[in-house]
């Protein structure tokens, strides 16, 4: 029996690891310029713990091959080596303090340090169970909100400020539009609990949280229909609280820009529909 399941360890192992290396399940093709170092420092994480899983399972059936036929016998107790538990917790300790700086690096530019001048400005608004995307509208100035004046009934999701005059003109829709190969800075929030805004194409996963305003800023390079969705659990219905992210071409946002609210949802819907998912 100890030999049998010494190499059912084997190979739930070796499956395991051709699971990650085969590629098929890996994430989509990345769009965005930080993507590249997102995907680095994944790679860098998965890798070390592949080396940690791969010796502690093999270390393990070993030990089942080696003594699980033992009968009756018992185990020795040992006291260990302070030495190599000082050792082997000093290595572990060092690795992963070396991958949480790597990380924070790329967490660093596209939250702390500010986006590029002319940066596109989009602020996000989640509630259950959708997301809301507000534009500044023609005039390119992002008119005011306050929570005061959210109102669904209205379509005031946002919480326009009816009384400032550069808010007249802004735009409220559940579809993430942008143009391409430029910098966009958004702002993310939530009405009523936490959500998590995930774009999987731009390696964006972001907690939308009540109270507070979250910044962050990122460049998309391909054109195309990406999928959003919210990857915290926020209700009964969250996993109905999906929508897409559209990237166009510079010439498209910038003709976009200029149209009125219905002539902007017109346009956007029939360039929704003409689009594939990618």
């Amino acid at each position: 029996m100890g030999k049998i399941l010494a190499l059912l360890i084997v190979l739930i192992v070796v499956g395991s690891v051709w699971s990650f290396v085969s590629g098929h399940w890996w994430f989509p093709v990345g769009i965005s310029e930080h993507a590249g170092a997102i995907d680095a420092q994944f790679k860098r994480t998965a890798v070390v713990v592949a080396v940690a899983f791969i010796a502690s399972q093999l270390a393990l059936a070993y030990a089942v091959f080696k003594y699980g036929s033992k009968g009756s016998e018992r185990a020795i107790y040992s006291h260990g080596n302070n030495k190599l538990e000082a050792i082997w917790t000093g290595i572990t300790a060092v690795i992963f303090i070396i991958l949480a700086f790597l990380g924070q690096v790329v967490w660093y530019n596209l939250h702390i340090r500010d986006a590029a001048p002319g940066a596109v400005q989009v602020d996000v608004v989640g509630q259950q169970f959708q997301w809301n995307f507000h534009y500044p509208g023609k005039d390119g100035i992002m008119g005011s909100t306050d929570a005061k004046y959210i109102n669904d009934a209205a379509l005031n999701y946002v919480g326009l400020n009816p009384d400032d005059e550069t808010s007249k003109d802004d735009i409220q829709m559940s579809i993430l539009v942008i143009p391409e190969k430029r910098p966009v800075a958004i702002k993310i929030r939530s009405k009523d609990v936490i959500h998590d805004l995930f774009i999987p194409a731009l390696r964006i996963k972001q907690d939308a949280v009540p109270g507070m305003n979250v910044a962050m800023h990122f460049t998309a390079t391909k054109t195309g229909k990406y999928e959003i969705a919210c990857a915290e659990l926020c209700g009964s219905l969250h996993y109905n609280m999906k929508t897409f992210m559209l990237v166009v071409s510079q010439d498209e946002y910038d003709q976009l820009s200029a149209m009125s609210e219905d002539k902007f949802k017109e346009r956007i819907n029939q360039l929704m529909a003409a689009e594939p998912l990618q």
